[in-house]
């Protein structure tokens, strides 16, 4: 019995879907000639005879993950000066680019909603999203404990800068590892005696880490670590305006550099800075976390920790499909490496932000 070959195994064998087996085997919804040849070669090379569990369990399939994203209200977001970056360079939006690219990939489609900051009432519309899906995605702290440990009982659930639970998976970017290198690089390389965090949301699993990590490496290093109510942001740009133009209306002393929770955060920083007349990095070092895409083209360019972003949402889908076919994984806690990437925003030179042919071809030209 233990060698008797599954559904699980020919799809496997086939590379295709559970439920695009399902569908060559029960003649439904024309599936593509290359598919059922594919299908139909594993079933020969294993001797797969379908049974009634196997064809019960590719039936219940719908083809469909939901995916749970936390935004701002739209009433704290900017109208004009930085609505275009907010609107564009969300985080999760690149996350669930790569959720969807893995998804077409297995012949799944994507239901994406979304969640207000602080909503605590949000579970009845999850709940209504699970029904329609095979399980779900959830980015951020999206469900409370208890509520994620009672939906989780019913749909399989990966969260994405989550916490590990008994039934659940988290998916994440080695945030303690990457802001400790920052740290370092700070304190240690640069020689910057105060650095603040300028944080993200409050309950984000992701943002405390972060914050941890900085002030753990920062003070243990014997520089000073400014924190404080004042300096929590939303990782939106305009929150990071905000928080730089209330300081320095209300004569706070600025530190020597300011780590931001994210890029876009340290976007709206530096921008706040300039307006203000303050020089980065000449006067204030400003740094983010994640690499967008806009990090390489500001002006300096921005020095950051990169996550590999459609990764994380890549690797959350394919444990989603292992769950929803093959059971609960071993690896609750799954971790994706994060990399220091410096810039010209700490006080590095520009050419350490450069490829190699374009630093040549410059020197070529002078």
């Amino acid at each position: 019995m233990a060698n008797t070959p599954t559904i699980y195994d020919v799809a496997r064998a086939a590379g295709v879907s559970i439920a695009s087996v399902s569908r060559v085997l029960n003649g439904q919804r024309n599936p593509r000639e290359e598919t059922r040849e594919r299908v139909m070669q594993a079933v020969a090379e294993l001797g797969f005879a379908p049974d009634g569990a196997a064809r019960a369990l590719s039936a219940r399939l719908k083809e469909v993950v939901g995916v749970v994203v936390r935004r701002v209200p739209w009433a704290e977001t900017s109208e004009g000066l930085f609505a275009d970056e907010d609107e564009s360079l969300q985080f999760p939006d690149m996350i669930n680019r790569g959720i969807e690219v893995v998804a077409q990939r297995r012949g799944f489609d994507l239901l994406v909603r979304s969640v207000d900051v602080g909503d605590h009432d949000s579970g009845k519309r999850i709940l209504s999203l699970a029904r329609k899906s095979d399980g779900l995605i959830l980015h951020d702290r999206i469900l409370e404990p208890d509520q994620l440990a009672r939906l989780s009982r019913q749909v399989p659930i990966v969260t994405l800068a989550g916490v590990p639970t008994g039934t659940t998976v988290n998916v994440r970017g080695d945030n303690k590892a990457g802001m400790r290198e920052l740290a370092r690089h700070l304190v240690r390389d640069h020689g910057y005696g105060s650095v603040s965090y300028l944080a993200g949301h409050a309950d984000s699993p992701d943002n405390l880490a972060r914050q941890e990590a900085l002030e753990a490496e920062v003070t243990g290093a014997g520089a000073k670590f400014v924190d404080g109510p004042q300096w929590r942001g939303n990782y939106l740009a305009v929150g990071g305006a905000s928080v730089v133009d209330q300081l320095i209306d209300q004569h706070v002393p600025l530190p020597r550099a300011i780590a931001c929770a994210n890029d876009q955060t340290a976007l709206g920083v530096m921008y706040a800075l300039a307006a203000r007349g303050v020089d980065v990095p000449g006067e204030v070092a400003v740094t983010g976390f994640d690499d967008i895409p806009v990090a390489r083209h500001l002006r300096p360019q921005l020095t950051t920790v990169r996550q590999p972003i459609q990764d994380l949402g890549a690797t959350a889908f394919e444990i989603l499909h292992s769950m929803i076919s093959n059971g609960q994984p071993g690896n609750r806690d799954v971790v994706l490496p994060t990399r220091l990437i410096r810039r010209e925003s700490c006080g590095c030179p520009s050419d350490l932000a450069m490829p190699a042919w374009r630093t040549t071809e410059g020197r070529r030209r002078r």
